[in-house]
């Protein structure tokens, strides 16, 4: 017999319905069911309604029931960019960035990502095992219920499959789901200091290979950037990737406008991210072939630089996905609540605009709209419950947390009492 769930009474059932990325006016569109409820079988989804509906066509008792009168209910959050799986921490780099250096002032003396290396190379498959399942408690707290991790913090081979193992183990073991990505090309280790395109050679002919002959990884993220990996070492890493099967993102536009978007529009990479500088025609490029835009509002936020033209790239037709980027250097935070915030009172989007950022947007970007990311039958059953009624409290209650129950697969995975 089918395990099932009942949830029932929801003020708001937010559906976020679809099984592609939203854009434009699209993005307002997230499905509200006034009380709402919800019927899964095993995990997944079977029925949508109002209570009304699902229980005058009910023919069993359920197993379990979840009252959500007087709350909101919504996909479960998709958090399509981070590097969580790390070791070490760089507190010291960010009080020099408060006295005025900047990221990449550090980075050229042998701060920022290097430092983060030597610390990941260090630390034992065990220690990054550890360390991953409480950074993973963490977000699914946030109501993270599926997350991308990419690699980066090895730039060597040993390293980065070292990363990549774990993460897979992670998926395991947590109920979060974990997406890969390998991001070998991250930053220049010392031992390949001025000889840039002889480290994209290392990767392209002695790392990559692995990565997908093992399958550790769906995705390749290259940092296309100015004194990091040129647009040039970028397309070769990339399209070398897409040939082994593996799909593209591009860490786009972040520091200098560099022609990373249009990068990720010329290759048909599924994202490009950060896209602090992207360019009119870049944005316009992206819109045309369809890419999505993953933007790091508490990254900016860190940095303390412009944030990514959110309202600019949804009026333009991009998809937009939101994401913490959480990281030891950057952006040391995986919080869900801030990025809400900021999206909504520094880069103009909408509440609406935001949920689907961090759903079914979210679920694209790491290329699974087809099974999370909304509320509808045949997808899985992952929601968040918050304590309030409506998702308008989500960036009104600003950079509080609200959700109160995670569910995931059909299976109650964190709660908290109501406050």
């Amino acid at each position: 017999m089918a395990k099932t769930l009942l949830l029932k009474n929801a003020a708001e059932l937010v559906t976020c319905r679809g099984n592609a990325p939203k854009c434009g006016a699209a993005m307002q569109d997230i499905g509200i069911v006034e009380d709402g409820a919800l019927w899964l079988e095993d995990g997944i989804i079977r029925q949508v309604g109002t209570t009304r509906e699902i229980l005058a066509g009910l023919t069993v008792k359920p197993d379990e029931e979840i009252d959500a009168t007087g709350r909101c209910v919504l996909p479960g959050f998709v958090d399509p960019h981070t590097h969580f799986l790390f070791a070490g921490h760089r507190a010291e780099e960010f009080s020099w960035r408060l006295r005025g250096d900047t990221y990449m002032d550090i980075m050229e003396r042998g701060g920022g990502i290097i430092n983060s290396v030597r610390a990941t190379r260090q630390a034992s498959a065990a220690e990054l095992l550890e360390t991953g399942l409480r950074r993973l408690d963490s977000m699914l707290s946030f109501g993270v219920t599926t997350v991308e991790g990419k690699s980066g913090y090895g730039l060597d081979a040993a390293t980065e499959l070292k990363q990549l193992t774990v993460m897979a183990e992670l998926d395991q073991q947590h109920p979060v789901d974990v997406v890969r990505t390998f991001m070998g090309a991250h930053a220049i280790p010392a031992e390949y200091k001025g000889r840039t395109d002889d480290f994209v050679d290392y990767l392209l002919l002695e790392v990559l290979p692995l990565v997908a002959e093992r399958q550790l990884a769906e995705f390749c993220d290259v940092f296309c950037e100015k004194g990091v990996f040129s647009v040039e070492q970028s397309r070769r890493l990339l399209t070398a990737a897409q040939a082994m099967g593996i799909k593209a993102k591009v860490h786009a536009d972040e520091i200098v406008t560099l022609g990373g978007a249009e990068l990720a529009a010329e290759i048909s990479a599924l994202s490009a991210e950060h896209l602090l500088h992207a360019s009119d025609a870049g944005i316009r490029r992206m819109a045309e072939t369809g890419v999505i835009s993953v933007l790091l509002p508490a990254t900016a936020f860190c940095l303390r630089e412009p944030y990514a033209r959110a309202r600019f790239m949804i009026d333009s037709g991009v998809p937009v996905a939101l994401a913490t980027d959480f990281n030891p250097g950057s952006c040391f935070s995986e919080s869900i609540p801030l990025v809400i915030a900021l999206a909504a009172l520094y880069m103009q989007m909408t509440p609406a605009e935001i949920v689907t950022a961090l759903t079914i947007n979210a679920a694209a970007a790491v290329g699974r709209a087809d099974r999370i990311g909304s509320l509808e039958a045949g997808k899985q059953g992952d929601f968040l419950i918050l304590e309030h009624p409506s998702h308008l409290y989500l960036p009104y209650h600003a950079g509080v947390n609200c959700v109160t129950t995670v569910v995931k697969k059909g299976r109650t995975v964190y709660e908290r009492p109501m406050r």
